[in-house]
This record gives structure tokens, C-alpha cells and sequence, in this order.
């Protein structure tokens, strides 16, 4: 089991007020339901329906336990209605998301043989309820994507975001191109700072003794897609273009300005055959997945060889300037996902195009992105990194393993307001993505009528320094359940108090589970005075 340990890095001069969260409890609180995400709307009408786990879950058929999809039902697809009584069960909804979700919420009230009789009408605030996954700088096997998925879906979070390549290795089998796998999924060091910070940076041929990654196998994906499927779960590709990259060229340095692998991590725009590379892949991946959406990465492109290059620089004059030369690419990629039907997703350097009203940017540097696609008139996803990535801190760091250095505690996660709408929601955020007073005067914010555009939002996991399946559920668990209420439950319902007091009945389940959750037993507060 992963234990807190001292901090290489530790960062002092947090002024951190802690206090103990796990509180001994009396019979009357054990018996209050514990739902994680919080319903919509939920009532408690006394006494117990007894049933037999398998009658309930085990898809035996039962006269005392209904489950109907309504052609009447008048809520989200996603919603559902349950009402328990000690003479049955009768789940409603309008598709069978929403029954999923409806056994969801049982598979939280059932204990000893009983369920408490409830009455609950719910219905998810956002579409989109994400989780992204960083497998380029570590990879994560099959099996343990498979466990994620499980831990999502009860959860009632829909959509794995697979952060598939990046500069740690590429990590899927792409038929045209074999040498990304077989050249450029292994490195020497599993360490990815040592690595990357290492004077001998390598990738090593697939089969060298001690070598160190992983790749999926087109049936590998085939799997976890049908089995994410089978809980409801969305997962979306992401390929890196034109950054992050330094691992393609390895096995096909013809894809970068210079010609040669260990010289840059951007593919030459300026080369055609770059696009014809990015079409193939891409091709080969909207085979392997039915999602609607492709992410296509867009982000922290350096364009430093392109300045030096004769195809991009020529490229460059015509398109208007070297920032443009990443537009170009961006554009070229778009349309192609539009033809073969899909929505091109990325992150919000994307803003800088003049994107379809289709494509969705993922707003990572803090909230303005998200608020200014959402003010465009585009769909958008929340995920500011400085309040809902899990590589972050989640308590003083002089007690952690290494991590990204920022703060994000728990009770800073479920303090994001996913839809700043109002100048004081906006400033709120700002103040607590700075770590200072932000006035709500001097904010933007999501105007009147595009609140709407916010699809939903996303828990971010990057791996740079975790590379175990312990460090990672250690890293994401308890946060990603404030993200999953975060996502699913209406704003006026959540409140910290109850949130942690719910939490920390649902941190012994995790760990019960075999999930390697982080305990609570210091709540560090950031707080932000004027």
C-alpha cells in the first residue's frame, strides 16, 4: 500500500489549517444515505425493502422489482426516477443510460440484504462527466484501465479521455506505421524526471531486456472499448499533433524539420507528407473508436524548428506568420474528422482557430478558455488544471510523494463552479486558481444565454510522476468523486460540508474495493482573503 512519505521538494510558507475529518459516528448517522454523486432530488420515506443481491444485480427476474424504460419519462436521457418501498422496487427512465445510472444509485443504497425506501428523481447536470488518462508518460495496462472503468461508471462518470501519445512513448498499434510501436513505446528509464532530464534519453526496440513501457494492441482497445460500452462509458482517443511528439520521429524522422529523432518534438508542418501521417493515424484510430469525438492535442507546440525550416518557413509566408502554421495544421485536421463524420476536440490553443461550431476545446489553462469558446457560441469542457487535475497535491507536501507543484485539495476541488456565470462565480475561481483575490469587477465571465455551451467537465490524471496503478489511484481517488458531484449534481445542491461528511463514509468502501485511496485525515485548506 502506498504511504505518505517526506517530499524532496517540499514547499513551505502554505499557511494550512488542518483538522480532522474522520469522525466516529452515531446510529442515527449511520443510517442517512450516503449517495455519491448527490441526487437531484431525494426523499427518505421510512423503512426498508428486503431483497437478495442477486434478485437486485444478478439479473434474476423478480414481481417485486421493475425496471421500465418510458417513452413518457420527461427528463434528461441520462435521469431516471426510483422509488423504494417495503414492497418493492420501480425504476423509470427514458433509455437505458438512465436505468444504468438508476441501479447505480441502488448498488450504493443496498447493504445487509435491504435498501432504505427512498423516493429519488435525478438527472445529470452535464452530458459530458470525464476523466482523462495519461498513458503516454506511464503506461497502464488493460486490466487496470478495465478497473478505472468500473470505479467510473458507479460513479456515474461517461467518458474516458486516453491520453495515448506523447513524448513517454507511443502507445497503440497503428498498422501503416509499425515503427511507432516497435521503436518507440520502450525507453531506458521507467523514472520519467530521470528520464527526460537525462543526458542519455533513449527509446529502445520493442524486446530489449529491461526495457521499460507498453503498448495497446488494436484487440487491446477493441476490449476496453466494448467494456467501457458496457458501463455507459464514452472513451476518446487523443493523438498529439503538431507537438509532443519527439517519440514519432524515432521511427520516422522524415515527420520532423530536422530530418533526424532527438531534435524536436514537432512534426513539419510545412512537409505534406506530415498531413498524409496525421491522416492515416487518424483514420486507423476512428476505426478502432465510435466516439463522436477525436482529440487531436493542439497544445504547447514550441514552432522553434519551424522557424529554421525552408517548408515551414515557406509555408509560414503564406498562411501569415509562424503562429499561423499551427492553425493550418489544426484546420487541415478539423476538416478531415468532419468529412469521416466526427467532432475534432483539443486543447484550448485550439481557440486560436477559427473553429467549426462543432469542435470542442478543453479549457486546461484555468477557466478563460472555456469561457471565452462558451461566449463564441462552441461547445466546451472545464478542466482547469490549477483546481481538477489529480497530479497535483492533495495535502502539505512534506508528507506526499512527489507531485506537480501546486495545491489541490479536496474541498479546492469541489469548490470549482464548472459554470462561471456570474462575475462572483468567475472571480471565485480566479481567486482560487491564483491563490489571491480577484475582484469580480475585473473578470470575465459566461454571458447570458451561453452557460449552455459548458458540456460538462473533466478530471485531468498525468503521469509524469506516477508509475504504478497504486501511486495512480492514490493520486485520483478520493478527488475524482467531488469531480464526478461536480458533474452530475445541480449547483444549488452541493455544499462542502455534507460533501465531506459523505466522503469520508465512502473512503473505507474505495479502499474495501481494493482502491488505494488517499485518507482524509487532513483537510489542508486554501483560502483566499482580500
Amino acid at each position: 500500500m502506498l504511504l505518505p512519505k517526506q517530499s524532496r521538494n517540499c514547499v513551505t510558507g502554505l499557511a494550512a489549517a488542518c483538522s480532522l475529518l474522520l469522525i466516529a459516528c452515531s446510529p442515527e448517522e449511520v443510517r442517512q444515505v450516503n449517495l455519491i454523486p448527490k441526487s437531484e432530488q431525494m426523499t427518505m420515506t421510512g423503512g426498508t425493502f428486503t431483497v437478495d443481491s442477486l434478485a437486485l444485480f444478478g439479473g434474476q427476474s423478480s414481481r417485486n422489482i421493475k425496471t421500465v424504460i418510458d417513452e413518457a419519462w420527461s427528463g434528461n436521457p441520462e435521469g431516471y426516477q426510483l422509488d423504494v418501498t417495503p414492497g418493492g422496487i420501480d425504476l423509470r427512465a427514458g433509455s437505458p443510460d438512465g436505468l444504468f445510472y438508476g441501479m447505480q444509485t441502488l448498488r450504493q443504497l443496498y447493504a445487509g440484504g435491504e435498501v432504505p425506501c427512498v423516493s429519488i428523481r435525478d438527472n445529470p447536470r452535464f452530458g459530458y462527466r470525464g476523466l482523462h488518462l495519461d498513458v503516454s508518460r506511464h503506461f497502464f495496462s488493460k486490466e487496470e484501465v478495465m478497473k478505472l472503468l468500473d470505479v467510473m461508471s458507479f460513479y456515474k462518470l461517461n467518458t474516458l479521455h486516453m491520453h495515448l501519445t506523447d513524448a513517454g512513448g507511443w502507445r497503440i498499434e497503428i498498422d501503416k506505421y509499425p515503427k511507432l510501436t516497435s521503436e518507440t513505446a520502450f525507453r531506458t528509464e521507467s523514472d520519467w524526471r530521470k528520464w527526460w532530464d537525462g543526458r542519455d534519453r533513449k527509446y529502445l526496440p520493442e524486446g530489449t531486456p529491461g526495457a521499460y513501457g507498453g503498448y495497446y494492441t488494436k484487440e487491446d482497445i477493441r476490449q476496453i472499448v466494448s467494456y467501457a460500452a458496457g458501463r455507459h462509458i464514452d472513451v476518446i482517443p487523443e493523438i498529439e499533433f503538431p507537438a509532443h511528439s519527439d517519440e514519432v520521429f524515432v521511427g520516422y524522422p522524415e515527420f520532423c524539420c530536422t530530418g533526424r529523432p532527438y531534435t524536436t518534438g514537432e512534426f513539419c508542418v510545412g512537409n505534406p507528407a506530415t498531413l498524409r501521417f496525421a491522416e492515416d493515424v487518424l483514420t486507423e484510430i476512428m476505426e478502432l473508436f465510435p466516439s463522436k469525438y477525436i482529440h487531436i492535442g493542439g497544445d504547447e507546440a514550441r514552432k522553434v524548428a519551424w522557424k529554421s525550416c525552408p517548408k515551414c518557413q515557406h509555408l509560414a509566408r503564406e498562411v501569415g506568420g509562424f503562429e499561423e502554421v499551427q492553425c493550418y495544421m489544426i484546420e487541415h485536421l478539423e476538416l478531415f474528422l468532419a468529412e469521416h463524420g466526427r467532432v475534432m476536440m483539443g486543447w484550448d490553443e485550439i481557440l486560436k482557430n477559427s473553429l467549426r461550431s462543432s469542435s470542442v476545446p478543453i479549457s486546461y489553462r484555468g477557466q478563460r478558455g472555456g469561457i471565452e469558446g462558451a461566449n463564441r457560441g462552441l461547445n466546451v469542457i472545464m478542466s482547469p488544471g490549477e483546481m481538477i487535475y489529480f497530479d497535483w497535491y492533495q495535502a502539505d507536501p512534506c508528507t506526499q510523494p512527489r507531485a506537480m507543484s501546486g495545491f489541490s485539495p479536496i474541498k479546492k476541488v469541489y469548490s470549482f463552479y464548472p459554470v462561471p456565470d456570474t462575475p462572483e462565480m468567475a472571480a471565485a475561481n480566479e481567486s482560487m486558481i491564483k491563490g489571491e483575490y480577484v475582484a469580480p469587477s475585473s473578470v470575465e465571465y459566461i454571458y447570458n444565454g451561453a452557460s449552455k455551451n459548458v458540456l460538462g467537465v473533466q478530471g485531468c490524471m498525468w503521469t509524469e510522476f506516477v508509475n504504478t496503478s497504486e501511486h495512480l489511484e492514490y493520486m485520483m481517488f478520493p478527488r475524482m468523486l467531488a469531480v464526478a458531484e461536480i458533474a452530475w449534481t445541480p449547483q444549488n445542491r452541493r455544499e462542502w460540508h455534507d460533501f465531506r461528511r459523505r466522503i469520508n463514509r465512502e473512503i473505507p468502501l474505495l479502499r474495501s474495493r481494493g482502491i488505494n485511496a488517499f485518507q482524509l485525515s487532513n483537510d489542508v485548506e486554501i483560502t483566499v482573503t482580500r
